[in-house]
């Protein structure tokens, strides 16, 4: 004889977990990772190394201290510690890197409840604290391959500061000073292109975001090409703008959210006296989040607008 069950929702359960989401995201970023040891050295590596375990170790006592259950097994303090060292030059003091951890695990995620609870990117809100209190140390760009000189950096300009006489090629590749992660647009687009496979992300986010940087700063009498290759555009589009948590759940708000994130990139990058914009616009964006949700929600079938 059938049994008839009777349960609250959700009725349908995916076999995604947490754990497994944060799994694919590693793999993600190992492209990045590779290529930014290839370019800066061992010091590279370390600094990741450094992050990642300053960030689960931070996450591990805040969530004890706190009497709450532990939920470092879930992986995402390992991303945030991989994507806070991918937005760090690999020159940057080790001290500096922990403090950035405690930044984003501490402050940013755990203090607002953990996992899902932040308003805004961990790693993101992490680099700009560390932009603004530690600017020396976060403006000193490594020219790739001086690990093989023997020196920790050789101190250059991001090539942000003169994008249209900048080489693609170069590029693209990731053959520029810049930060851990952020400087081969290819190995960004191979972790991006695994994400959309997995299901991991949406892209209308990144293609929105990076489409939208490419047609205003060519509208600006800029190089489009070169600004989508160069600085963070393709790893806060990809890896940082997707956040769960931080951007909208509605495809109109994620159209919104990305084009706002690549206008304000763009006004700053050519109008700004910062080179860089990306971090500041998702913040941005992160922040205004919960009003797009509200403005752009579905509403359920036979419901009329304004009745109540």
């Amino acid at each position: 004889m059938n049994k008839l069950v009777v349960s609250p929702s959700p009725h349908i359960l995916s076999k995604n977990s947490t754990s497994n989401i944060m799994f694919d995201v590693i793999i993600a970023l190992f492209p990045a990772l590779i290529a930014g040891i290839f370019f800066f050295g061992p010091r590279a590596l370390i600094i990741t190394l450094v992050c990642v375990a300053s960030c689960v170790g931070f996450e591990y006592l805040t969530r004890k201290l706190m009497k709450r259950s532990n939920t470092i097994s879930d992986l995402s303090a390992a991303v945030t510690g991989i994507l806070l060292a991918f937005n760090l030059p690999p020159a940057i003091p080790i001290w500096v890197a922990i403090l950035g951890s405690f930044f984003a695990i501490v402050i940013v995620k755990q203090m607002f409840g953990g996992i899902g609870q932040n308003f805004a990117n961990p790693a993101i809100a992490a680099r700009i604290i560390l932009l603004v209190s530690f600017s020396t140390y976060m403006t000193t760009w490594a020219q790739p391959f001086g690990y093989k000189a023997g020196v920790d950096a050789i101190a250059n300009a991001t090539p942000l500061v003169n994008i249209n006489s900048a080489n693609t090629l170069d590029l693209f590749l990731g053959n520029v000073p810049g930060c851990i992660g952020e400087v081969s647009a290819l190995a960004l687009l191979i972790g991006g292109v695994y994400l959309v496979i997995r299901k991991v992300i949406n892209p209308i986010i990144p293609i929105t975001f990076i489409g939208t940087v490419f047609v205003l700063t060519w509208v600006m009498g800029e190089n489009p090409v070169n600004h989508i290759f160069a600085g963070g555009l393709m790893i806060g589009a990809i890896f940082m703008a997707t956040d769960y948590s931080t951007s909208p759940s509605t495809f109109k708000g994620k159209i919104i959210f990305a084009v706002g994130c690549g206008l304000i990139t763009s006004v700053i990058r050519v109008f700004g006296s910062y080179p860089e914009g990306v971090s500041y616009a998702i913040l941005l964006m992160n922040l205004v989040t919960p009003l797009i949700d509200r403005y752009t929600k579905v509403r359920p079938v036979g419901v009329v607008r304004g009745a109540k």
